[in-house]
Order: structure tokens, then C-alpha cells, then sequence
């Protein structure tokens, strides 16, 4: 089966955000999450725009994120603008009011298309390495069984400005698309180019559509699924102070299962483990082989006519993943 292709493009819009992002205290979160160095194309943008730090589109901005206000939320009011206009036709009641215009002002006081005239090359690269990391990559037809005919597009963005350590995954009319930055070195090294490590774009971008599927599926089938969640998932106190709802801790669950299934399909055994481990240090996701041999039970009883999408499963998925865990524990 030939894979369903993924649009590699750079948005106007989101490059604009995430510039604004640089002259707010997000870069000083990132380093202290974790000490690396941005691409030099964020560390230029920073630069360009710094004169610009005290503009009320910027200022906007970080009352937003001192609200705590997620990337998601902020990208896809961006990402919703018109373009060139930048303008919001509805007002969403969370966002900060003429937040398009101080946008707008922002844009053009920064000369950004100057900027990105002058960067055109590391866009571009940045384009034809991302293109090669997913050649032949099909997250439609793997996500399939779980949700059924998945009609949204996958668009990907490579990028190589803020946010510089986090993938951001917004759900648009139609449209999946993630923002991707490289994948990160060690200290004052500059990141991987994307194609150096196909693996970790793959998993990035798999990790936002499913967020994005699973997260408006349960709330499409929420009637069905409502008994099933009166019941807890077997899931240790730290989880579930982390993700305190029934809803997000499949959620959780799943991309994580769903990631670590997809990276063993495309990649082989050996990047799965990788995974798989980094989750269990980095987030502490001990059940996660749990989850995935869940998964692949699901996937195994659905071909043999068991259950049609993952709605159908999800009253026995909490009762399998207890089995699954006694079965996997020392």
C-alpha cells in the first residue's frame, strides 16, 4: 500500500507567533526545562526582533502563557488568522483583545519578511529534510483501525524557530497540522538536522495527530464511552494526579502505545525499546509495554471481527491492561 502523503510547509503565520515567542520568557522555560541550543535561526530571530520586546503583541503573549494559556491554544489562533491581513474572524473569548492587529503591527514593525527573505535557505532545508524523514511514512493507514477513515489532511511544519524543544499540534478546518522543532543536542551543540534522525520527527508528529484523533473521539463518542469511565484505570497516584480525568489518562495511554506500536512497524523492535524507555525515565510511564501489548491485542481481535474501531473495546481496555501489567511485572 503506498503511504498517504504528509504536506511539508512553513506557514506565515506560525512563523510570526513563534516570533513574538522568542521576545517573551519562553526561551528562558526552555533552558530551564533543559540547557541546549536553539537553531540559529531562533537565536537570529530573537535578535531581529528584541528591539520589539515591550510591543503589546508581545506583551500579550506573555499574559497568555502566565496563564498557563497551552501553545496549542495560542498556535491555532494564529493559524486561524487570514493571511496577509492577519485578521481573526471570530473573536475566541479567551484571546486577548486585537490581539490580530497588535499581530499585524508586530509584523510589519519587525520587517520579518525581510528576515525570512534573507533565511530562505534554512527554511528550505529544513523543508527537504523533513521530506526525507517521512518518505514512505503512512500514519492514515495506521491509524485507521482505531478511529476508522481518518479525512482530516497531515500537514507538518518543520521548525527551526520557537519553540525550539516542543512539538505543538493544533486541529484546523480539515487539517492536522504539527509544528516540529529538530531534535535537540546535548549543551551548547546546535540540533540535529531532521533528517539525521527520521525516528524522532516520525514520533513527534504521530504524538500530535493522535492527540489531536483521540482526543476529539472521545468526546464524539462520549455517551457510549460514559459507563466505562466510572470505572478507574489501573494507573499508579502520580499518573492520575498528572492526568486527573479518565479521558486524559487514555489519552496519555494511548499516544504513548500508539507511538511506540508505530515506531516498531517503521523502524524495527530496537527504536520501539528506545522509546518505550525514555518514557518510563523521562515521564515515568512504567505501564507503557503494558499499553502496547493492549494495543496490539485490540488490533489482533479487530482482525478477527472482535470489534469494529476502538469504541468497541474500550469496556474491556482498562480490565486487559490489569491483566497485561500482572503478566509484564517481575
Amino acid at each position: 500500500m503506498s503511504a498517504q502523503p504528509v504536506l511539508v510547509t512553513v506557514d506565515n503565520r506560525a512563523r510570526l507567533l513563534s516570533a513574538v515567542l522568542s521576545v517573551t520568557d519562553w526561551p528562558a522555560r526552555e533552558q530551564a526545562r533543559k540547557r541546549h541550543r536553539a537553531h540559529v535561526h531562533a537565536r537570529t530571530t530573537a535578535k531581529w526582533v528584541q528591539h520589539l520586546a515591550k510591543h503589546p503583541a508581545a506583551h500579550s503573549l506573555q499574559t497568555l502563557l502566565e496563564r498557563n494559556t497551552p501553545l496549542e491554544a495560542v498556535y491555532s489562533y494564529a493559524l486561524r488568522l487570514s493571511w496577509p491581513e492577519l485578521r481573526q474572524e471570530t473573536v475566541l473569548p479567551w484571546s486577548p483583545p486585537y490581539w490580530d492587529e497588535q499581530l499585524d503591527d508586530f509584523y510589519h514593525q519587525a520587517e520579518l519578511e525581510t528576515l525570512w527573505d534573507e533565511e530562505e535557505e534554512a527554511w528550505a532545508r529544513a523543508q527537504e529534510e523533513t521530506q526525507r524523514a517521512i518518505a514512505g511514512v503512512d500514519f492514515r493507514r495506521f491509524l485507521q483501525p482505531f478511529f476508522g477513515a481518518v479525512s482530516e489532511r497531515f500537514v507538518l511544519m518543520p521548525n527551526i524557530s520557537y519553540p525550539s524543544d516542543t512539538e505543538v499540534g493544533v486541529r484546523l478546518d480539515g487539517t492536522l497540522f504539527c509544528l516540529i522543532p529538530p531534535r535537540i543536542a546535548w549543551g551548547d551543540n546546535e540540533p540535529w538536522p531532521f533528517d539525521d534522525d527520521p525516528a524522532h520527527i516520525v514520533r513527534g508528529a504521530l504524538a500530535q495527530y493522535a492527540h489531536l484523533l483521540v482526543t476529539a473521539y472521545l468526546r464524539l463518542n462520549a455517551a457510549a464511552i460514559a459507563p466505562t469511565t466510572t470505572t478507574p484505570l489501573p494507573v499508579s497516584d502520580a499518573f492520575r494526579h498528572t492526568y486527573p480525568t479518565w479521558s486524559d489518562q487514555f489519552t496519555a495511554l494511548f499516544v504513548g502505545g500508539a507511538v511506540a506500536l508505530f515506531l516498531e512497524e517503521t523502524f524495527g523492535p530496537q527504536e520501539a525499546r528506545a522509546y518505550v524507555l525514555m518514557e518510563k525515565r523521562t515521564n515515568g510511564l512504567d505501564i507503557l509495554p503494558s499499553v502496547v501489548s493492549v494495543l496490539k491485542r485490540y488490533l489482533d481481535e479487530r482482525d478477527e471481527g472482535r470489534y469494529g474501531q476502538l469504541v468497541d473495546y474500550l469496556p474491556a481496555f482498562g480490565k486487559h491492561l490489569r491483566v497485561a501489567q500482572g503478566l509484564t511485572s517481575p
